[in-house]
């Protein structure tokens, strides 16, 4: 067992040229200002990479490099040191080598902490040398909470005895160390930890089922009695402002939590169901940054027409998609770079998903008769340059956002088709005039999300016989199936094989030749011209082409297509 050595980051890298002398007293003066660790600093300018600092302090010590993307990792071995261990000391145990482990550390030239890990897992260790940012999603990704949410849940069981428990005669649910506080909050971190975007509480006959949306695809959680969902319920009711007597309508609401030092909105809906209500809440990180437009996933080309039709002075431009598709990201994207202290933003969301400074956001409450139509007719008095409406709802808001962007104003919505060609017969289902849409309808998208190959566990593989006739009917007669990817399923991405999600887009502007034929013969026509435009630029081509870069598979590639042919 080889104690740390220590080391002086900056000479270090200097004598293995990968940062000048010049480039590291820069960073030095930063590190004074910002009083965050070099490295950080180093990797922040740009002038290194996480990878390369920690190869370079490997080869300096004599000790491995473990890229964490890559290796494999036991969860079992890793519980072996307790959470708040890994995260204080930056450290995770890798492998057990017989009479010592082998334990990733961040800073190997951490002698307190090397000593209070070898006492933790009482035998020896040997060191290896990881990145930070890689350690810590490696932390976030393993250390889950199942075995704490469920003997939270069998003490919440406990604590409510056999009574049947009424929410509507006002259980005490207890102060900030009741079991169903507590148990809520591991529910909250777990979720946050794995990046799932929803929680799912469901009651079923025997049991409370509770599920995590992940990447799109639901995960079961854990099974818990059913006689604590009451509790579960009347808590969260009581932390979004709902009504706790009413349990036979659906409500919606939402709330804040801290989760790890962040905080968090949690937009709840309720809904009665056969067994009790079932509860969905989303899940809103607000500080974890807005995607800009360089980095949404949309191909260059029709990237440079969107920012050109983004910057018309007024307009309507619609995205459309099912929900969980990514219209909000790229709204809030769009908006993200109009936002400049010579515009002026207005948006009207249910609910306000992000906050975006310098712009003025107003959400709707249908108990006050805050609707959108209301809000949107007095945004208008308020002289806006652009108007974000968080979805075309109805009739009335459908006609007065038209002719918003038809007197001067740039509107960006919502809508809920299948693809860009559909949407105008949408609108003119809601009865909004067809020579005013026409004349304001500057362009539409269209998007879905699919699960992107998992990095750690990505292989060759040769797809099934339909995938081959489906992949064959996209490429033409002619056309080769080349190398395909698939994901196997690793310790990294919980065996689905995927980890994240990427947007596949279509974009359809509204050109002369459209406008005419919708104006003169109608839908028909433009649904016709309009299809002809997206030959070789539709959402399906698009999804396409993540499968031939190696990005997704033809599955998930199928399984878009399928949703645009419904």
């Amino acid at each position: 067992m080889a104690k740390p050595q220590k080391y002086r980051l900056g000479e270090l890298l200097v004598q293995q040229s990968l940062v000048t002398t010049a480039q590291l007293e820069e960073a030095l003066v930063q590190q004074k200002l910002s009083g965050r660790k070099l490295g950080r600093v180093l990797v922040e300018l740009g002038l290194v990479t996480e990878e390369s600092i920690s190869t370079a302090i490997a080869n300096q010590l004599g000790i491995p490099y473990r890229d964490l993307r890559s290796q494999e990792v036991d969860a079992k071995l890793v519980s072996l040191l307790p959470e708040t261990m890994a995260r204080r000391f930056r450290a995770i145990v890798l492998a057990d080598q017989g009479r010592s482990y082998l334990v990733g550390m961040a800073d190997p030239s951490d002698v307190f902490g090397f000593d209070e890990i070898a006492r933790a897992l009482r035998r020896d260790i040997e060191v290896a040398v990881v990145t930070e940012g890689q350690l810590i999603a490696a932390v976030d990704r393993l250390y889950r909470r199942t075995n704490e949410i469920s003997g939270l849940a069998q003490e919440l069981q406990q604590d409510l005895g056999n009574a049947y428990v009424d929410f509507g005669q006002g259980l005490d649910v207890g102060g900030e160390e009741a079991p169903v506080v507590k148990l809520l909050q591991s529910i909250f971190e777990d979720a946050c930890q794995i990046k799932a975007s929803d929680v799912h509480i469901e009651p079923q006959e025997l049991r409370l089922q509770i599920r995590f949306r992940i990447d799109g695809e639901m995960h079961l959680q854990t099974e818990v009695d059913s006689r604590i969902g009451p509790a579960l319920v009347l808590r969260l009711k009581l932390m979004s402002g709902l009504d706790i007597a009413e349990k036979r309508l659906p409500q919606d609401g939402r709330f804040n939590v801290k989760v790890k030092q962040q905080s968090v909105d949690i937009r709840l809906s309720t809904m009665p169901t056969q067994y009790g209500e079932s509860v969905v809440m989303r899940i809103l990180a607000q500080n974890s940054g807005l995607l800009d437009l360089n980095r949404i996933g949309m191909p260059e080309d029709m990237l440079n027409q969107y920012r050109r039709m983004i910057r018309h002075p007024f307009g309507m431009i619609l995205v459309t998609g099912p929900t969980g598709s990514g219209k909000t990201t790229t709204l809030y994207a769009s908006l993200s770079e109009l936002n400049s202290p010579n515009t002026k933003i207005i948006t009207i969301e249910d609910p306000v998903e992000y906050r975006l400074p310098g712009v003025s956001q107003v959400q709707v409450n249908d108990k006050i008769d805050l609707t959108f139509a209301r809000v949107l007719r007095s945004t208008l008095r308020h002289d806006p340059d652009v108007v974000l409406v968080g979805e075309m709802i109805d009739q009335e808001t459908a006609q007065i956002g038209v002719r918003a962007a038809m007197t001067g104003h740039l509107l960006l919505s919502t809508l809920h088709t299948n693809d860009c060609a559909s949407t105008p017969a949408r609108l003119l289902d809601m009865g909004v005039p067809q020579f005013l849409l026409a004349t304001t309808l500057l362009g539409v998208i269209a998007q879905r999300l699919v699960r992107v190959i998992c990095a750690s566990c990505k292989e060759e593989y040769v797809p099934e016989p339909i995938e081959q006739n489906w992949l064959r009917q996209e490429l033409g007669p002619q056309g080769a199936i080349p190398k395909l990817w698939c994901g196997r399923g690793c310790s990294h991405c919980n065996g689905s094989g995927f980890a994240g999600r990427e947007a596949v887009y279509e974009m359809l502007e509204m050109t002369p030749e459209l406008a005419d034929g919708l104006n003169r013969q109608g839908i028909g026509e433009f649904t016709r011209l309009a299809r002809q435009q997206l030959i070789g630029r539709s959402m399906r081509t698009h999804a396409v082409a993540r499968v031939l870069a190696g990005h997704t598979t033809v599955a998930e590639a199928m399984r878009v297509s399928a949703q645009i042919d419904d």
